[in-house]
């Protein structure tokens, strides 16, 4: 059989990232948002995952938080997507050059929780391969990547105040898709 070459849209389409805090939603609203806009969608953690053949938390464990940081800025910044909805880990937002990446493949979207949210979602965060340097705490750590997300976003949309869906509906009524 031939090689015939997909027809790629004209205009290249955005992506649309989703980043906040873990416990904000970002897996759940990106894969309704991927339905509802017929897009894919990545989830950074399990791409992750997928290219070492290791869990978050042993990817942790392995390298430790420094390189655990590397890695993800260096796998999200070579991502080449349109027509995605782009889930990332929780501490995407600490490697400058793949949140630089995200904005150039569309807008960014903080889903925005309370910390009292943050801390009854993820509750001390064992075992979720959370990348929180010794010594800190989740308050620490909630304080300390909110301005990040904040100065990253285009959008905020506040998950712990609306259903998922009303949510996405949100993200729908506020992004310019062309």
């Amino acid at each position: 059989m031939a090689f015939t070459p997909i027809q790629r849209d004209e205009v290249s389409q955005p992506c649309i990232t989703l980043v906040g805090m873990a416990g904000a939603g970002k897996s759940t609203l990106g894969g309704l948002l991927a339905k509802r806009l017929d897009w894919g969608q990545l989830d950074t953690d399990r791409y992750m995952e997928s290219y070492y053949g290791l869990s978050l938390q042993e990817i942790m464990d392995t390298y430790g938080l420094d390189e655990f940081l590397r890695i993800e800025e260096r796998l999200v910044s070579d991502l080449n997507l349109t027509r995605t909805v782009i889930s990332t880990g929780g501490s995407v937002i600490y490697g400058p050059l793949a949140v630089k990446r995200l904005k150039e493949l569309g807008p960014v979207v903080l889903l925005d929780i309370d910390e009292a949210t943050f801390i009854e979602r993820v509750g001390d965060g064992e075992n979720r391969g959370l990348a929180i340097g010794p010594g800190k705490t989740m308050r620490d750590l909630y304080n300390e990547r909110l301005p990040l997300y904040r100065k990253a976003a285009d959008l905020t949309v506040r998950t712990d105040q609306c259903a998922p869906e009303e949510c996405v509906d949100q993200i729908l009524q506020h992004i310019d898709l062309l």
